[in-house]
């Protein structure tokens, strides 16, 4: 007959408080989630984002759930694409349809505050024009000093109404002490601007049974960490999972106590039915059975080994025999004694895990000295990125689904290809000069960390990789779409007419280990002998010939503002334009000077009639835009002057 287990005795008990402690800890410190930081975001509007209004407005009305600063800025921008706002004012506040949980950051550590009232600011309408969508841009900066940037439109079906008499378009720009502010915090949570769909990511509605936060697009950025736990935290979080798990099956896994040495007894070399091994004492004597007075059975020992035997068999519940006190009678036995094949005692399991507890604690503590807000270091070469970690940097603008918007870190930080590396890969030209006027092949390697070619790219916009060639005065644009060979090597037909120094883009997205796609920009510079004659820049101006046609651009750049640009070929019906590499137009935006690098995407259908994208401007300055659209198969670029 088997008795059960012995009891846990205090060790025992001691070591299962304590990895309770370090699983509640893992489960407390180490959250699968880490909510987005964010403050004084958008959380209703008058018109409700998306809404179609059928009657004639004459304000809106953005709720936030703090007051906007007072140089805050706003645009609404008409179908047409001129500004059709006559300036704005704080309203009185009022509850919001839908409470609204925020995320701040209070010594170190994510506090959500949930919020009930709507501090408006109520923006007036000069007149409503035509018929079409109508875009309201904001910019302001929260009292934690984050910024609060993004759009939200509407659609107007009524008729159109009249400006007041003497009534001209702004054409202000936004406060510069604003926009430095803002751009100060170009890596938070508010930079990235809405889709025009709703309000920014970060301000989230609460359900009635639920106040489960959304995911801010710049939760996955890089250098997201340093405002949250350190990744000492998460190794010795892993590590305690592990040491729990070993634990664990530490714990099923029993141990002989006493290595059985005796010989077999009864027939045939067995023993007889109903009785344990035979083993020895502590004192290496030999122990065999006997019938006790009471009839159980016991085991027999000398008596200056008191001591008491345990046999246990793998994965067999451990059996504890009967033991004779120094008197001759039977006692259960109590104590373990301690197993020759155990690699680790209580004691020494104790230490360690008391060890990963400390090594725990001092992770978390490190990780909580990297959460503040310190300055990000963009110019130095990035480690290798991953599918989760899209850079706010990527150097594109874009609307995914139906919603235009920009990536995270949209202003300076949205600028790219200023250097031949970044996120972990470099671009390796086979040449760095050619002749003027002379077709040569252009050949060129995306080579990893590794020092190994990168050959898994993902097709973004029907290609792989995308080559923009710009002059260094902003002329000689060139989209061209290279072919990849089996060893990594991209070629492509290059024709440079004039002497001077061009910049290559190579615009490319690479497959991550998860499968995901990592946009990336790398910028190469390339040189053409011979005297250069820079061409000078041409004045703004909103219209640009290309080919046939007369593309005209609606909509005012504005610094530090999501703003919308729409294009127009005058004469070309809606249906005649196609979609070109999966779109209906592409438009990059190269800076004066240090040819910082914009691509930006347009909304997937035509607003109006037109190609309309959201841009930001990175900045003051003077810029080039090309915009590339497609017409009875043939692609034409039309080329403008953007001066802020």
């Amino acid at each position: 007959m088997r008795c059960p287990p012995p009891a846990t005795g205090p060790t025992g008990r001691a070591l299962a408080a304590l990895l309770a402690f370090v699983l509640a800890s893992a489960v407390v410190l180490l959250p699968t989630a880490r909510p987005a930081q964010a403050h004084g975001t958008l959380a209703m509007s008058t018109p409700a984002a998306n809404a179609t209004v059928t009657e004639a407005l004459t304000t809106v009305e953005l709720y936030f759930t703090e007051q906007v600063a007072a140089n805050a800025y706003f645009t609404v921008t008409g179908p047409g694409g001129g500004r059709v706002d006559n300036g704005w004012r704080q309203g009185s506040p009022r509850p919001l349809d839908k409470p609204v949980r925020e995320y701040l950051l209070v010594n170190g550590k994510f506090e959500p505050k949930e919020y009930s009232t709507g501090f408006p600011a109520v923006v007036t309408l000069a007149h409503l024009p035509a018929a079409g969508q109508y875009a309201v841009s904001y910019l302001s900066v929260a009292s934690d000093g984050e910024p609060v940037r993004g759009t939200m439109s509407f659609r107007y079906s009524g008729r159109a109404t009249a400006a007041p008499q003497g009534w001209r378009p702004p054409v202000d720009q936004p406060d510069p002490a604003l926009v430095a502010a803002a751009e100060q915090h170009a890596t938070s949570g508010h930079s990235g601007g809405a889709a025009p769909g709703g309000p920014t990511a970060s301000a989230v509605p609460l359900a009635p049974s639920t106040a489960a936060a959304a995911a801010s697009p710049s939760a996955a950025a890089p250098g997201d960490d340093e405002r949250g736990l350190g990744w000492l935290a998460w190794t010795g979080g892993a590590v305690l999972v592990m040491a729990a798990v070993g634990f664990a099956a530490w714990r099923r896994r029993s141990v002989p106590a006493a290595r059985p040495v005796g010989r077999p007894t009864g027939r045939a070399g067995g023993r007889p039915r109903g009785q344990g091994p035979v083993a020895r004492s502590g004192t290496g004597a030999r122990v065999g059975r006997s019938k006790s007075a009471g009839g159980r059975q016991g085991v027999t020992r000398p008596a200056a080994a008191p001591r008491a035997v345990v046999t246990e068999r793998v994965g067999v519940p451990v059996a504890t025999e009967a033991a004779p006190t120094t008197t001759g009678t039977t006692a259960a036995v109590a104590e373990v004694a301690p197993a020759r094949g155990s690699r680790l005692g209580n004691t020494g399991l104790a230490l360690l895990v008391g060890g990963l507890v400390v090594a725990l604690l001092a992770g978390f503590g490190l990780g909580r000295l990297g959460s503040g807000t310190r300055p990000v270091d963009r110019t130095a070469a990035a480690p290798p990125v991953t599918g989760a970690a899209v850079s706010a940097g990527d150097g594109h603008q874009h609307g995914p689904g139906t919603g235009a918007h920009t990536h995270p870190g949209d202003g300076a930080a949205q600028v790219t290809g200023l250097a031949v590396n970044a996120g972990g890969y470099t671009v390796q030209p086979e040449a760095r000069t050619q002749p003027a006027g002379v077709r040569a092949d252009y050949r060129f390697r995306i080579v990893g960390t590794d020092g190994q070619p990168a050959t898994r790219f993902a097709v973004v916009h029907d290609k792989q990789l995308h080559l923009v060639v710009v002059g260094r005065d902003l002329s000689g644009y060139q989209h061209l779409h290279p072919t990849m060979a089996a060893d990594g090597t991209w070629t492509v037909p290059l024709t440079l007419a004039r002497p001077g120094g061009y910049r290559i883009y190579a615009d490319f997205s690479v497959t991550a280990a998860d499968g995901s796609a990592v946009p990336l920009v790398l910028g190469v510079d390339h040189q053409v002998p011979g005297a250069h004659t820079p061409v000078p820049l041409p004045p703004a101006a909103p219209q640009s010939t290309a080919g046939p046609f007369t593309v005209t651009m609606t909509g005012t750049p504005t610094v530090g503002v999501t703003v919308p640009l729409s294009f127009r070929p005058d004469g070309v019906e809606p249906a005649r334009l196609e979609r070109y590499l999966g779109a209906y137009g592409h438009l990059v935006v190269v800076r004066e000077g240090d040819l910082g690098y914009v691509h930006v995407h347009p909304e997937q259908e035509l607003v109006d009639g037109t190609v309309r994208f959201w841009l930001t401007a990175p900045s003051a300055g003077r810029y080039r835009a090309f915009f590339d659209f497609q017409v009875d198969g043939k692609v034409h670029t039309a080329q403008y002057t953007l001066d802020l």
